[in-house]
């Protein structure tokens, strides 16, 4: 018998066996699909009405078809033939996907959780400081979680190697030293992520904060995992580090509240009287929708050696509102002045004269002249 029909007889049964292997698992993986995407179904609309169940639901559709189907396939080769040549290979390759896919299958049900708090709190809300608390604690807690799951799931994937085992065993011995020096290697990463854990626990931001951060104006859009990033009021993004949140100071206009009272300041002279100024502050509150009907004052707060200073105070539901409502009143008021009294804006006073307008006596005023003789010839 030929060489080459000898080795086919030898390699026949393998041949087989493997192809009965093979065959059962593409039966069991087409099953198990099939099986999976119906339950998958049936839970969909058990869950329709519950908007977390729902989106958890939806965000693990794909990697919970791939950790099922991989499950089914381990369960293929465990029940295959011993003897069968390569199998421990394919028995780890399918090892270290259900490893990665369990990693993805967690992190996503994290992020779907994460997502159906948010959905469920939504900061379209008039008084939204309890949404933008729950979003903020969601947020940075979840990818939190999210890292770590990662970080176990690669782990796990690298030591099913036994290079990596090995490597690990020999670098437990010096486990001090390199500690040491992942830890300082790592000390900005491991600072930014104990201070989002800090943030999300104790909240001197929130998610839509009004912030006052190096002189600027403008609201929390985003808490990641390192940095915040703020929209300025001009559509600027302001980049800050976690840890700058708790190493410095900076103004936070609704830490407990939306609601704000705004400054309006205007100079005019001594003569303006001070109570039509009030009523005229009070018609333009009244007529504006910015208005909460809170506070509305007019106050005398400064004076110069020219004029006096009006502060008017007037407050809103929130920073936004607030902003608006006090430009209109600036000039409301301004034109309230300029219209009653125009007189009454701010001056400089210059007198032009004699210097000394006060009578004198007959003597003084004429002065005594001497008459001197002519001289003779």
């Amino acid at each position: 018998m030929p060489d080459n029909l000898q080795a086919f007889a030898e390699s026949y049964p393998t041949l087989i066996a493997w192809l009965e292997t093979l065959g059962s698992a593409v039966v069991a993986g087409l099953v198990t699909a099939v099986a999976y995407r119906v339950a998958w179904s049936i839970v969909s609309r058990l869950t329709r009405h519950r908007e977390v169940a729902a989106t958890v639901i939806r965000f693990v559709r794909g990697a919970g078809c791939a950790v099922v189907v991989l499950v089914v396939l381990q369960i293929v080769w465990e029940a295959a033939p011993d003897d069968l040549p390569r199998l421990a290979v394919v028995e780890h390759a399918t090892t270290l996907a259900l490893t990665i896919a369990l990693a993805w299958f967690g992190v996503r049900s994290v992020g779907g959780l994460a997502e159906g708090i948010v959905v469920t709190h939504p900061l379209s809300v008039a008084d939204n400081l309890q949404a933008r608390r729950l979003q903020t604690q969601t947020r940075v807690l979840a990818r939190t979680v999210m890292g770590v799951i990662l970080f176990v799931g690669i782990a796990l994937a690298l030591m099913s190697f036994p290079a990596v085992r090995n490597i690990g065993a020999s670098l437990l011995a010096s486990a001090g030293v390199a500690g040491l020096v992942v830890g300082l290697a790592a000390r900005p990463a491991l600072g930014n992520l104990i201070a989002g854990l800090q943030l999300a626990l104790t909240q001197p931001i929130r998610l839509d904060d009004v912030v006052i951060i190096e002189g600027e104006w403008g609201r929390i859009e985003e808490i990641r995992a390192t940095n915040v990033i703020v929209r300025i009021w001009d559509e600027r993004r302001l980049v800050v580090p976690l840890q700058w949140f708790l190493e410095h100071a900076f103004q936070n206009w609704t830490l407990t509240s939306s609601a704000i009272i705004g400054t309006v300041f205007i100079w005019a002279d001594y003569r303006l009287p001070v109570a039509p100024v009030a009523a005229e502050l009070e018609r333009l509150c009244r007529d504006d929708e910015a208005w909460d009907k809170r506070v509305c004052l007019v106050q005398v707060t400064d004076t110069s050696e020219r004029a006096m200073q009006l502060r008017a105070l007037v407050s809103s539901a929130d920073a936004s509102l607030n902003w608006d409502l006090r430009c209109r009143v600036r000039a409301g008021l301004i034109a309230f002045i300029q219209q009653k009294y125009p007189d009454c804006l701010p001056q400089t006073r210059v007198e032009i004269g004699e210097r000394d307008r006060r009578p004198r006596d007959d003597a003084d005023a004429t002065p005594s002249r001497k008459r001197v003789p002519a001289p003779t010839a």
